[in-house]
């Protein structure tokens, strides 16, 4: 999910991919080259830290790494598809989407990355208080099929409300982050459930209010936000490659846990040298509190996210299988074990 504004409000986008590190040369194959999506997201610690601190490239010396950014889970999905994206970190909505609609289940869920990060916020003046004073009001959340446009959805009928455009009477926006950050601003909507730092922004920019968090529904207030997946062809036919980036991305996990001002610090300039413009200090440090960075996929919220998404009609007709969705190696059943 690339958006050159990610900081800039009112910038409208739409998916911009881009080369962060490439290390190319012109003898190197695809047998050692590994191409990996990210979002510019407070959540997406894990593969900004470990970029950053080169971490990835000394586990993985003498291999390739491609970063490319997007704005988007759906978007990553359909490039995975495209066979353009190796691995990637997103949200679980898209992830599950990605490994029922491939006809050989082509998406796998190697890791967790995140758990939280993601706010119901709303206008100062909307009068929203409860789930009741939803009905005939505007709300916004990221591209359908999005995490949080499936918790959003999920939430309104678990409250006995119904989206509009389902006949009921809660009028849903899907838009990418930095537009619904400016309708936001101009009191076009009245709410919105976003994730980090986009949640803290309305909230010190724009006066919004944060009705709650996310993680606050769920069960010990934990639910995967963001995990690392992977195209199964790749994990089969590059095995190292996957068992370095994953021992690699847990060093990564352990050091964000262990310097938590440094990472906010790390996280702020690669914002200033990507995308122009970094975070004000309290909006990172808020941001920050609100998100647990984990190896943990939370298995239960995984199930959970299926469960919702099918409900809402957007994984078929047809019942679901979530088997195999983890796959059944050595590695990742250790990483799963010994999570962090």
């Amino acid at each position: 999910m690339k958006f050159t504004a990610a900081i800039g409000a009112g910038l409208a986008v739409i998916i911009v991919i881009i080369i962060l590190s490439a290390n190319l040369s012109q003898d190197v194959t695809a047998q050692n080259k590994v191409r990996v999506a990210f979002f510019p997201n407070i959540s997406h610690l894990v593969p900004i830290i470990g970029m950053e601190n080169q971490v990835f490239s000394k586990n993985l010396e003498g291999t390739v790494i491609e970063t490319r950014l997007f704005d988007s889970g759906p978007q990553v999905i359909e490039s995975m598809f495209a066979n353009s994206i190796d691995i990637a970190y997103v949200g679980p909505g898209p992830a599950i989407n990605g490994f029922l609609q491939s006809k050989s289940h082509e998406i796998q869920i190697i890791s967790g990355a995140a758990s939280g990060g993601v706010s119901f916020i709303v206008n100062s003046k909307s009068q929203i208080k409860t789930a009741e004073d939803l009905d005939g009001k505007r709300i916004a959340a990221p591209l359908i099929g999005n995490t949080q446009d499936i918790s959003l959805r999920a939430y309104l009928y678990e409250n006995g409300l119904k989206p509009a455009d389902k006949g009921g009477s809660v009028y849903v926006f899907n838009l990418e982050n930095p537009e619904i950050y400016t309708l936001f601003a101009k009191g076009d909507i009245d709410g919105a459930w976003v994730p980090e730092p986009w949640a803290t922004r309305l909230v010190l920019e724009l006066d919004g209010i944060r009705l709650f968090n996310e993680e606050d529904l769920w069960p010990q207030k934990q639910f995967a936000s963001v995990v690392l997946i992977a195209r199964s062809d790749y994990l089969k036919n590059h095995p190292e490659i996957v068992s370095k980036w994953l021992n690699a991305h847990t060093e990564t996990v352990t050091w964000i846990n262990e310097n938590p001002d440094q990472s906010k610090i790390i996280f702020n300039k690669f914002l200033k040298n990507t995308l122009g413009k970094s975070l004000k200090d309290e909006i990172v440090n808020e941001a920050f509190s609100h998100i647990q960075i984990t190896t943990d996929p939370n298995v239960d919220s995984i199930n959970s996210f299926a469960e919702y998404a099918y409900s809402l009609g957007y994984l078929g007709r047809q019942d679901y299988n979530l088997d195999g969705i983890f796959p059944n190696t050595e590695l990742v059943e250790s990483l799963m074990e010994n999570k962090i």
